[in-house]
């Protein structure tokens, strides 16, 4: 099966023009609303003035929410022409709400398309596809990390109604929310992954307690998107209920699935950006003599730095190109468990590399590198720790082998010579007899 990324000189049109377009256009979002508005706040008014001409220019090049088919707006792209858009839209922390691909709203967009209601779709998922509203994906729990075996938020039905009880931690971007998307247990008595089920809440719903706000480690204590959350008997419309009562695991993988690949495309972006940085700062600063880009030292960085961000690269359109060919996440998890391994390695030792070349302007909140560098063990914690990746990939690869019979290896010197020497020798024999 062949393999190839070269571009149809069509899109590497749209491409460019997305470059072109980030840089000048939605990266000085970043700069202007620094630290005050954060994309998922649809009701800033400034912030709406500003981002909704974009909007309209991305729709125009027919670029604005690729993820989705046309069915539902989108031009429905491949894993490859979406993993290369991520890698441009990585550079700026604005680039996905103006082209309309923002995490969670797009994986809840998708799950509304396939499992909501008509009424559902047309209260929730219209107004999400068209960037007028925001919502909260909730699946982690406070004891139980992103571990379905120890979840307790529970949903119990009663009459035309589910009642839920319990927490959940880390709902990002609650506070700009109209609705969550919520894995609750249905069935106890049942492993997790037959008796967990996916429930769609309005986020005013009587009930829903913020019990603290949690920012990231630079964020001030009470403060921060990412909030823990009591459901105190909160009640929704059985038809609330998306998919069929304990396909609640399957839905949510369904849905990871994809943004992983997209996390990681947008993180070489990150990578890039960051490798672009120190290669300016090396070649802008001299000591003890000479530039700081002729230290051999600097220079292996760089080396090292380039290496990484290729390697992943080539990985994460590899990992794509098999979601096209396959079609399957469930059948290509090992190549996605990969992808996500490697993120938070590569954004991590990049970035390092390029804070540290600063000096003590990049460790200050003077450049981005410090938050650039965060997001390394963010992504090495969000959608599943690496170590549980680690897993998957482990038994996968072993499927693809078997134990050996014997004393020793399959591969033991002694053993093999002797086979080769028996095979070798009866062919001379062989050949002798013939001549």
């Amino acid at each position: 099966m062949a393999i190839d990324f070269s571009v149809e000189p069509e899109f590497q049109a749209k491409l460019d023009w997305m470059d072109r377009f980030v840089t000048e256009e939605v990266e000085p979002l970043d700069l202007y609303f620094r630290d005050t508005v954060s994309p998922f706040d649809r009701t800033n008014a400034t912030a709406n003035s500003l981002v909704r001409p974009l909007q309209r220019r991305v729709q125009e090049q027919d670029l604005w929410a690729c993820h989705l088919g046309p069915e539902l707006g989108g031009p429905g792209y491949g894993q490859v022409r979406l993993a290369l858009m991520n890698e441009i839209l990585g550079r700026s922390l604005w680039g996905q709400i103006v082209f309309g691909c923002q995490a969670p709203d797009s994986g809840n967009g998708e799950i509304l398309a396939h499992y909501g209601t008509d009424e559902q779709r047309e209260r929730y998922l219209r107004p999400l596809l068209a960037g007028e509203i925001s919502s909260t994906y909730s699946m982690t729990e406070p004891q139980g990390g992103s571990d379905p075996n120890y979840f307790t938020c529970r949903a119990v039905r009663d009459g035309d109604e589910w009642v839920i009880t319990g927490e959940k931690w880390f709902a990002s971007n609650f506070r700009y929310s109209t609705f969550l998307i919520v894995m609750v247990i249905t069935n106890p008595d049942v492993p997790v992954y037959r008796g967990s089920s996916m429930v769609l809440v309005p986020s005013d719903a009587e009930g829903l307690e913020v019990v603290t706000d949690v920012g990231l480690g630079s964020e001030p204590l009470g403060e921060g998107d990412h909030p823990h959350l009591r459901f105190n008997d909160v009640r929704v419309p059985a038809e609330n209920l998306l998919g069929e009562e304990g396909s609640g695991f399957k839905i949510a993988q369904t849905r990871l699935g994809g943004g992983r690949v997209h996390h990681a495309m947008r993180s070489v972006g990150t990578a890039q950006r960051a490798l672009d940085m120190m290669c300016e700062r090396v070649l802008s600063r001299e000591t003890k003599g000479s530039l700081i880009a002729e230290k051999q030292a600097i220079q292996h960085w760089i080396a090292d730095s380039w290496v990484q961000i290729q390697q992943f690269r080539l990985q994460v359109l590899h990992c794509a190109w098999l979601i096209d060919e396959v079609g399957d996440y469930a059948k290509i998890r090992q190549h996605i468990a990969g992808v996500k391994v490697a993120t938070p390695k590569v954004l991590i030792d990049v970035v390092y590399r390029a804070m540290h070349a600063h000096g003590s302007l990049g460790v200050s909140n003077l450049m981005p590198l410090a938050g650039m560098w965060m997001s390394g063990p963010i992504m090495g914690i969000a959608d599943g720790p690496s170590e549980v990746h680690k897993d998957t990939i482990a038994k996968q690869v072993l499927k693809g082998y078997a134990p050996h019979d014997g004393l020793y290896p399959s591969m033991h010197l002694p053993t093999r010579i002797e086979a080769a020497r028996a095979h070798i020798e009866a062919r001379l024999e062989h050949e002798i007899a013939n001549l």
